[in-house]
């Protein structure tokens, strides 16, 4: 499970948001929406430990997050997070294979990462340079990484946003798939199609969080966090 208690963060004399808490239990998929500028990439980095909460914790299956150093951090990164970024963050001009050797454990048998391959529709694609795949084919060998590593904890920033409909259901499929095998995955997303395909949403606006599910129904209450003067009391349900 993944608990978030308090968590602010600030850059210099801006306030982005203070007093989130909220938890996604393991085997849930949990969106992360809102406007931009929000603060959606932040808190998953944050999550993530790209960057550092300025207040408040982050646990992870008993670890706090932001306390972690040196092999802990290390073992955390290697061993549990799994991260999806817009971006694909590969190696273009080396092969699919030789992606997926730089990132998995040492020693995984290839017969696994064809298996995989071939979960995503990209069999024919291990011997392939990145920089001749498509950007679809380029997010799912990302997911590949993840799905092969069995990571625990999965973070997805926009995994969709440059993608097509067919390419971008594949994706939401696999992530789907890690949250069946117990990950706990949080995915950043502007697109509704991804959103509704979750079990939990965090919606971030300006003066609230709301908890919801797919449905709209709440699963949660309403935050006020952000750096924008609260809303009047009666109106504290997240609705702008």
């Amino acid at each position: 499970m993944l608990e978030i208690a308090q968590l602010a963060k600030s850059f210099d004399s801006r306030l982005l948001w203070r007093d989130i808490s909220f938890h996604v239990p393991a085997g849930t998929m949990c969106a992360l929406t809102g406007p931009s500028g929000a603060g959606k990439s932040t808190l998953l980095h944050c999550i993530g430990r790209l960057q550092h909460p300025t207040a408040g914790r982050i646990v992870f299956q008993s670890a706090d997050l932001p306390s972690l150093k040196g092999s802990d951090l290390r073992r955390f990164r290697r061993d549990t997070l799994g991260y999806l970024f817009q971006n694909y963050a590969l190696v273009e001009d080396a092969t699919v294979l030789e992606n997926l050797k730089l990132a998995v454990p040492r020693g995984t048998p290839r017969e696994k990462l064809t298996a995989v391959l071939a979960q995503l529709s990209l069999e024919d694609k291990l011997s392939a340079k990145v920089f001749t795949l498509s950007g679809g084919e380029q997010q799912r060998v990302a997911l590949v990484r993840i799905i092969v590593r069995d990571a625990k904890l999965v973070l997805a920033d926009e995994p969709t946003g440059a993608l097509d409909e067919e390419n971008a259901a594949a994706v939401v499929q696999g992530l789907r798939g890690l949250a069946e095998r117990g990950a706990t995955v949080i995915v950043a997303t502007h697109n509704p199609i991804v959103r509704d395909a979750c079990d939990q949403i965090i919606t971030l606006s300006p003066g609230t969080m709301m908890t919801t599910t797919p449905s709209g129904a709440p699963d949660g209450i309403a935050h006020e966090f952000s750096g924008q003067p609260p809303p009047p009391r009666h109106a504290h349900t997240g609705d702008q």
